[in-house]
């Protein structure tokens, strides 16, 4: 039975801490999703939807980007992804009388969890200057008030138009195009925040920033290596195909700071047997310290040079430049850093290696916990050196697999969403649009912030996410926001960027993924990518939440009407009405998208882009090839008395959407200001388990950031190491702590000291 919003904030000062688990989905999992399910959504409406998610006659689900195979199972989800369906396909109202009732001060002060919790949002909203609250706005007075700020900027780079990854390829083409039409190359994009230091890394060394791998190619591996990343919570349909490769004969290494549940083992809720007993997945768990990864991957590498046979000569001779330097440097892998470095046992590494040398189709998969450190795409090249060394890309079974949260992170990246556009490309889209992009490049999410806090930016535009809530340096990236002259959330629900306003506001709600999209071009669909490249179609089944509601597509083609004008030769309309033609024209601008309709139609599963690396051993970098790198090794320095935090998420958390207040795995219930600390650190501080400590960021400018408040939970972490909640924790990682080369906030690696508070 669907259930209310939550009237008031939960009480979330006093957290249940049980012991962690060890094992993850299971039937637990099945009875969290149901529960959470029919309390959004009711029984006949979870049932309509659910068997709908990632089908191919479905729509793709909105909580991760990890790939279907061609034959998919009836309930083809995970727990976290029917959360985040019920979530949107929820029966509950965000309505006009719902913003008179709640002035900005009051929504100010509620919990994300809160503002989540009350339902999609049903019409246009708008904060005039000095106003107390929302009221509601037709769209096309919210449409004339974004033309009226955009036309009185002094410039197009005055603005900023941000993209969540849950933007389907259609409305992210369009949105690009706008854009540079109207001037600007600022497209900052989730991406900054996450895997743009895999995509820096991976363009330099293979010259294409995507993964390499399919996932027949997981289900072939010899070896898994999994570093940086929780599969059982953040990608949780990836455990099946561990479970696959497992069963297969492949070894899994995971290497992560701290134990989880969903690597140690997986009860798969899809088979008896995986119900009843579960399938262990690890066979060698490397507890590294918090960005130690780079010197461990160093020294694997200057072993795997020492052993005899190791190296694939015939590969690296044929396809790679850069092996001298890069092979001098590796061989300077000093053991005892490297001990120290990554708090590993000697042992241990030399079992690793082991592992490596027995495996010919070797893939190494990673997440935030290698790209968000200041070294982190000197981590991921060396990670690249490993594979290159052993063959290990453009080989079945092998090669490098980022892995993606947002569900079309990736195809906004391929779709132009990017601050730094290849020239090539923008040749393209202006031949075929007849206009004249920028070449100039624009601004990143950092650079964004840093433009509206020093008044270089002055309206921004977001389309989908929730920004305030997913970037670093809360107090400064809020005072920044502050600053603007108009802000616009293209949004589905209430999130905390909603909050926090320039000095007009506009709230524009969208049809979600599960809503059926009618144009006057008939019923529409749109596509995704996948983290691995496949294309895909995307439809609604579902009536949309509100008559009032616009589709993304609909929105970015009505603003450029309004700004644009009759200057603009684009038929904006026409994109509005069929999608279809809008696809014809990615087309013939986007490289590997010929005959995208017709390829739609005759693969209902979708097609894979072309990858070179991949398809063809062949590698488009500056040099023709696959490129070797050398780099210093690095590695957080802690000062005495301080640990290293790693934000990260709950269970039932996807990026800063908050399903809940638990962490079923980490035995957390009923609050999220937790930090987890292992206890000989804790002991050494004078911190009990369960005694509340602040939080107290310490930046190399002398400067300190505090999260207060945080029950100390006695866990298994790495020894020096700590581990808390975003965004609760974003305030505690400075703007300018970012990765060299790409820019992304470095949220992994956050010196704190902890202070002892009175309560919560």
């Amino acid at each position: 039975m669907v259930s209310k919003p939550p009237a008031g904030d939960p009480v979330q000062d006093a957290p249940q801490v049980a012991e962690p688990q060890h094992a993850a989905a299971g039937l637990p999992a099945i009875g969290h999703t149901l529960r959470i399910a029919q309390a959004q959504m009711g029984v006949r409406r979870t049932a309509r939807t659910l068997l709908k998610v990632n089908q191919k006659d479905g729509f793709d689900c909105p909580g991760c980007a990890w790939p279907e195979s061609d034959k998919r199972h009836v309930a083809e989800f995970c727990e976290n992804g029917a959360k985040a369906v019920a979530e949107e396909a929820t029966l509950r109202r965000v309505t006009p009388d719902f913003f008179a009732a709640h002035p900005l001060s009051d929504l100010a002060g509620r919990s994300g969890y809160w503002l989540g919790q009350q339902g999609r949002i049903t019409q246009p909203m708008y904060l005039p200057e000095g106003a107390d609250r929302y009221e509601a706005v037709t769209w096309e007075r919210a449409f004339a008030i974004i033309a009226e700020e955009l036309r009185a900027l002094a410039s197009p780079d005055e603005a900023l138009f941000y993209t969540s990854g849950r933007t389907s390829n259609e409305a992210a083409f369009l949105l690009q195009l706008f854009a540079r039409e109207f001037g600007t190359n600022n497209l900052p994009d989730c991406s900054n925040m996450c895997h743009e230091s895999s995509g820096s890394a991976l363009t330099e060394t293979i010259g294409i920033g995507k993964g390499s791998v399919s996932l027949e190619d997981l289900h072939q591996a010899d070896l898994i290596i999994v570093a940086g990343q929780n599969p059982g919570t953040n990608h949780p349909r990836m455990l099946s195909a561990l479970e696959k490769a497992k069963a297969a004969g492949a070894r899994i290494i995971s290497v992560n700071p701290l134990p989880e549940a969903g690597l140690e083992k997986f009860k798969n809720p899809q088979t008896p047997q995986g119900m009843l007993r579960g399938a262990t997945l690890t066979d060698l768990f490397l507890q590294i310290r918090i960005g130690g990864d780079q010197a461990l991957f160093r020294l694997l590498n200057r072993l795997v040079l020492e052993a005899d046979g190791a190296v694939d000569e015939e590969f690296v001779r044929t396809h790679t430049h850069g092996y001298e330097a890069f092979a001098a440097a590796a061989r300077t892998a000093d053991w005892d850093e490297t001990l120290t470095a990554t708090g590993l046992g000697r042992d241990e590494i030399e079992r690793a290696l082991e592992m490596v040398l027995a495996s010919r189709r070797t893939i190494v998969c990673w997440a935030m916990g290698l790209t968000q450190h200041k070294h982190a795409v000197a981590t991921i090249r060396e990670v690249v050196n490993l594979l290159l060394l052993r063959g290990a890309i453009g080989r079945p079974g092998a090669g490098v697999c980022p892995v993606r949260g947002h569900s079309n992170v990736q195809g906004d990246r391929t779709m132009g969403i990017f601050e730094r556009p290849a020239p090539a490309f923008l040749d393209a889209l202006d031949k075929e649009f007849g206009i004249v992009s920028p070449r100039h490049h624009g601004f990143d999410v950092v650079r964004s912030i840093q433009a509206l806090r020093d008044g270089e930016a002055k309206v921004f535009f977001a389309m989908g996410g929730n920004f305030v809530g997913a970037t670093p340096d809360t107090e400064v990236t809020e005072a920044a926001m502050r600053r603007a002259r108009l802000t616009v959330h293209v949004s589905t629900k209430l999130n905390r960027s909603h909050a926090v306003t320039g000095t007009r506001a506009l709230i524009l709600p969208t049809l979600g993924r599960t809503d059926k999209d009618v144009q006057r071009g008939g019923r529409q669909f749109v596509t995704v990518e996948d983290s691995m490249g496949l294309v895909h179609a995307s439809r609604g089944n579902l009536p949309p939440a509100s008559p009032h509601l616009l589709s993304e597509p609909a929105i970015v083609a009505r603003m450029a009407r309004a700004v644009l004008g009759t200057a603009s030769a684009t038929p904006w309309e026409e994109f509005e009405q069929d999608y279809a033609t809008v696809r014809d024209r990615i087309a013939r601008v986007v490289p590997g998208f010929t005959d995208f309709n017709a390829r739609l139609a005759r693969n209902p599963g979708g097609f894979a882009l072309p990858h070179a690396p991949r398809d063809e051993r062949r590698f488009p970098t500056a040099t023709g090839k696959a490129n070797f790198t050398a780099a210093p090794v690095e590695y957080p320095r802690v000062p005495e008395g301080r640990l290293l935090l790693q934000t990260l998420r709950s269970h039932d958390q996807y990026n800063t959407t908050i399903y809940g207040l638990d962490d079923r795995y980490r035995g957390i219930k009923g609050g999220r200001r937790v930090v987890l600390v292992h206890p000989e650190d804790a002991a050494a501080l004078g911190l009990a388990d369960g005694a509340y400590a602040d939080l107290v960021g310490e930046w190399t400018d002398g400067s300190e950031r505090r999260a207060p408040g945080f029950r100390v939970v006695h866990y298994p972490t790495a020894r020096g190491c700590a581990a808390a909640y975003y965004p609760e924790t974003n305030v505690l990682v400075p703007l300018e702590s970012t990765a060299d080369v790409s820019n992304t906030p470095a949220s992994k690696s956050v010196i704190v000291r902890l202070e002892q508070s009175q309560s919560a």
